[in-house]
């Protein structure tokens, strides 16, 4: 069954994916000899849902979630941070996801757990676009994480991207690259590039560009996509901020925000992603939008959590 709130309004973005409780520890050390966790939410595509809602655009956020607590949580947050939720299914027969993670203190990556596989959400299919709904966005928002899910999430993610297009909307594509969900990495780098030429905007990291594109540099990463019809590609260089190339021809380094302090890096390129899909949205230009995600993926580090630090409008200062 789908939650109530089916009414379908003009939406600035959608997107879907997977949503999972997630419980960080709240001492750092050993997961194993954790014994207590903090509960949040987690999932690539939710974190880009999230970012964009508390800047004030329209968002919808499509997926599956279990009968069962961490689906009443998700769908919560979903109601909390203002998504519309009415494309998430309450499935019946498959539960909800989880993950834990570990606490760091010394701003390395933290270690992740996960408890997905069979989940609820791992079961969308082209059976949950539904064209009224995705089509009252203007902006589709695409993961190369929900495409890792599954066959049929895959086959969702296609088929998302074929009727947006055809329908005239903007796209938007993150590999965030799960090889430990691909049968392999020829598979991976086929399917994700697949989705990337169907995008307007690619925004990989340096080292997912070079694995994508078997492309070394910045530039001739960008050339690869440019050349198949994307109008833009935005590469992230972390410390090194982040390096653009337009349609057009544009092209710069725009520097990083200097952070003193690095909490939680979970999260960080999905802010980054807000940051620019939310100004291209508003119509700045190509280098503003790559400042704005430099500046929401920098403040995404400084909290624990992987939504926890994405900015309000207020907050951002802009």
């Amino acid at each position: 069954m789908t939650t109530e709130n089916t009414a379908i309004t003009p939406l600035d973005a959608v997107t879907f994916g997977e949503a999972m409780a997630m419980f960080v520890a709240d001492h750092p050390g050993d997961l194993a000899d954790a014994e207590q966790f903090t509960k949040r939410i987690a999932g690539a595509e939710l974190n880009v849902a999230i970012g964009l809602a508390r800047l004030g655009l329209k968002v919808g956020w499509a997926s599956r979630v279990g009968n069962d607590s961490f689906g009443r949580y998700t769908l919560h947050q979903l109601e909390k941070e203002k998504i519309n939720s009415g494309q998430v299914t309450v499935d019946e027969h498959y539960p909800t996801g989880f993950q834990l993670k570990d606490k760091r203190l010394d701003g390395t990556d933290p270690t992740v757990e996960y408890f997905r596989k069979g989940s609820a959400a791992s079961h969308l299919s082209p059976a949950d676009f539904n064209p009224d709904y995705f089509g009252a966005a203007r902006h589709l928002h695409l993961s190369g994480v929900a495409a890792a899910l599954s066959q049929s999430s895959l086959a969702l993610a296609r088929h998302a991207a074929k009727e947006m297009r055809r329908m005239g909307k903007t796209i938007s594509f993150d590999p965030n690259l799960r090889p430990v969900l691909w049968p392999s990495e020829a598979a991976m780098v086929e399917a994700l590039n697949e989705l990337a030429f169907q995008a307007d905007w690619v925004l990989p990291g340096l080292k997912e560009g070079q694995i994508l594109t078997g492309k070394q540099t910045p530039e001739e990463i960008a050339d690869f996509y440019l050349s198949r019809g994307v109008k833009a590609v935005v590469i992230k260089l972390g410390a090194d901020g982040a390096w653009f190339k337009s349609a057009d021809g544009e092209q710069a380094t725009v520097p990083a925000c200097l952070v003193e302090n690095v909490v939680d890096t979970v999260g960080a390129g999905d802010g980054f992603a807000v940051g620019v899909i939310s100004a291209l949205l508003e119509g700045l230009p190509l280098r503003r939008a790559v400042g704005r995600g430099n500046k929401i993926g920098s403040l995404a580090v400084q909290a624990v959590g992987d939504s926890e630090g994405l900015p309000t409008r207020a907050a951002l200062g802009e």
